[in-house]
């Protein structure tokens, strides 16, 4: 049979460079070129190809063998990458696994279905690079996309070959061919299950709706191929949430993207603020109705002639079921309360203090704070402020309280404008403490949550505006760490005083879901894309231009287009997992369950919004799962 000639080109990106050095970086070891999947004769390759060389052919093809038998050395290549999984050594440039058309110095064409696994790897110079490994355990120059790009090409090369996670590896993204017989032979080759056969057999009788499940995304081979596919508890959401993701899972290149349309965001109008507080009393001062009351705060906030009362319920202070009488017994024994502990840093000796350096270090930060905490404010501004002395006490006696946490820099900013509202000194403790216990993992010192809660940001965001994405990527950004002090803080230094007072209030409302606050982080940096985009900006220029963003948001906007983006992602009925979990739309299948895609997903702030403030007076709560 005739072979066609014409190669066709199915994918094409520029500005992927080649470093043929990863430890150094000049015009000498890193070489622009393009990335290019092509079908020649139906066969699909991956390949690169330098700008320089564009349309030129030379017989050598420099990549090596890990075990360094047969080849010749390449003294002028130097990998620059830990050893662990792939030795460059020798360059083998007659092989019979692997077919590599020969096309210039450092060109490469790899057919997919030679290609073992991919990789991505950071390395001395602090970029993003993927690596490339051939079944023949060749592994090939790293590859850095300079301008972005990396996820069209994983959609691209998914029309051809399954990328799955390795579960030993969090970097490493092993390659399966779509059809079910090598993919049998890949599991045996890795010698995954003693007797696997049974399990391969059952996993390959529906390689694509057990694969794919619907989504055009990279899904887990090794828990789906431990499970039967008839299994009740395999579904769409087949991972479990409640597993701890790999160490070194990093925001800046992720597969698993949304693979699913979003569809239009609908529009969202604000409410009036909540403004009749009486009217949600019962005759012995119960609230009659508090889910009526979190919708009113979380569509309008809370006039201000009310907050002093509304926090005290929203932040735990009062239980939302307790009675006038009950809450004059509370406010007198949490005064003792506060008080005895207040008396034990304030009957501590300068003698006893020199000998106890935990305190004294909390005593020292806390003065330091406090002495530039809000100064713009009234309430805090000028010498002898009695509001900074306040601020300080109860600070102080936080540390008496959860001495394991103490203090740490940042609580100064949570406290003031509760002290404000409150201008009391118990009750602003105790509400302080309400909201500790909302963010109190913020400031522990592994900063595991401040990684979590940015990684599922990235999450958020990949599902949302990939394009985004891979321009952060681009630019050694995909971290999203200049995101940082938005989260530790819940914006606290971003928007102006008064603002902040409506939207921690709408925060406290755990309305629509308890990760709200990613959502306004995500409608911030939506907002700054024209400005990103297309731009010259670096790592450095995009820091510095979000934290100029301080003090010029609108936050009645941010909070529109938030609730906007929530509603948008609800809708999607192929939502990815992951985008479910952090919005707490994920309910783990239960064994009684008919179906495992019975998770609530509903919500009345969908036709809240899109009907406006008057549906939002009639319509059901709809409540995310409950705090812990």
């Amino acid at each position: 049979m005739e072979q066609t000639e014409d190669p066709k080109l199915i994918f094409e990106k520029e500005g992927v460079y080649l470093h043929t050095n990863a430890k150094r970086t000049n015009q000498n070891t890193s070489i622009p070129g393009f990335i290019r999947i092509v079908e020649r004769g139906g066969v699909p390759a991956l390949e690169w190809s330098p700008l320089a060389e564009e349309g030129r052919s030379t017989p050598a093809v420099l990549y090596s063998k890990k075990d360094g038998e047969g080849g010749e050395e390449d003294t002028n290549f130097d990998p620059g990458y830990e050893p662990d999984w792939a030795v460059i050594s020798t360059v083998k440039t007659d092989r019979d696994h692997v077919p590599v058309r020969d096309s210039g110095q450092w060109s490469f064409s790899l057919p997919l279905s030679e290609l073992y696994s991919l990789r991505r790897a950071r390395f001395s110079l602090g970029r993003n690079f993927l690596v490339l490994k051939s079944r023949g355990g060749h592994s090939l120059p790293p590859l850095h996309f300079h301008r972005g790009g990396t996820r069209e090409l994983l959609r691209a090369l998914q029309r051809y070959i399954i990328l799955d996670q390795s579960p030993v590896d969090g970097r490493l993204f092993l390659a399966y061919p779509l059809d079910s017989g090598a993919l049998s032979q890949s599991f045996d080759r890795l010698q995954l299950f003693d007797d696997g056969s049974d399990l391969v057999s059952r996993f390959i009788q529906d390689p694509y709706a057990t694969t794919f499940g619907g989504f055009s995304k990279v899904t887990n081979f090794f828990r789906v191929a431990l499970r039967p596919p008839d299994s009740p508890a395999y579904s769409r959401v087949s991972q479990d949430p409640n597993a701890p993701s790999q160490p070194d899972d990093e925001p800046g290149f992720e597969l698993i993207t949304c693979g699913a349309e979003l569809g239009p965001r609908p529009e969202v109008s604000r409410g009036r603020p909540l403004d009749r507080w009486d009217d949600f009393l019962d005759p012995e001062g119960r609230v009659t109705n508090p889910e009526r009351v979190k919708e009113l705060v979380f569509r309008g906030g809370v006039a201000p002639s009310l907050r002093k009362e509304v926090w005290k319920f929203l932040l735990g202070f009062y239980p939302w079921s307790s009675t006038a009488r009950e809450r004059d017994d509370i406010l007198r024994v949490k005064t003792d309360e506060y008080f005895r502990m207040k008396v034990q840093w304030k009957s501590v000796s300068e003698e006893q203090e020199m000998r106890n350096s935990l305190l004294r270090g909390y005593r020292n930060l806390i003065e330091r704070d406090v002495d530039r905490t809000d100064r713009h404010n009234t309430f805090f501004s000028g010498d002898d402020n009695p509001g900074l002395t306040l601020l300080h006490d109860v600070l102080m006696t936080y540390c008496m309280y959860n001495f394991d946490l103490g203090y740490v820099q940042g609580m100064s900013d949570l406290l003031s404008p509760v002290l404000f509202v409150t201008q009391n000194e118990v009750e602003s403790f105790w509400c302080l403490t309400g909201f500790m216990e909302l963010v109190h993992q913020n400031f522990e010192e592994s900063q595991e949550a401040m990684k979590q809660q940015l990684l599922q940001l990235s999450v958020l965001l990949k599902a949302l505006d990939p394009e985004l994405c891979d321009f952060l990527d681009s630019q050694d950004s995909g971290s999203l760490c200049f995101c940082f002090r938005w989260l530790l803080i819940w914006f606290k230094r971003e928007f102006p005083f008064e603002d902040i007072l409506l939207l921690w209030e709408v925060l406290w409302s755990r309305l629509p879901c308890e990760n709200f606050h990613l959502l306004i982080a995500c409608a911030i940096l939506e907002s700054q894309r024209g400005e990103l985009i297309g731009s010259d900006h670096d790592f450095n220029t995009i820091l510095k231009h979000i934290n100029e963003l301080t003090m010029k948001l609108d936050v009645r906007s941010v909070l529109r287009e938030a609730e906007s983006i929530y509603l948008q992602l609800v809708q999607c009925q192929e939502l990815p997992l992951k985008v479910q979990q952090v919005l707490g739309l994920y309910v783990p299948p239960s064994s009684d369950e008919d179906s495992p895609d019975t998770p609530t997903r509903e919500t009345s702030l969908l036709g809240q919004s899109q009907a406006g403030t008057a549906a939002a007076a009639t319509s059901s709560p709809r409540r995310s799962p409950p705090a812990s």
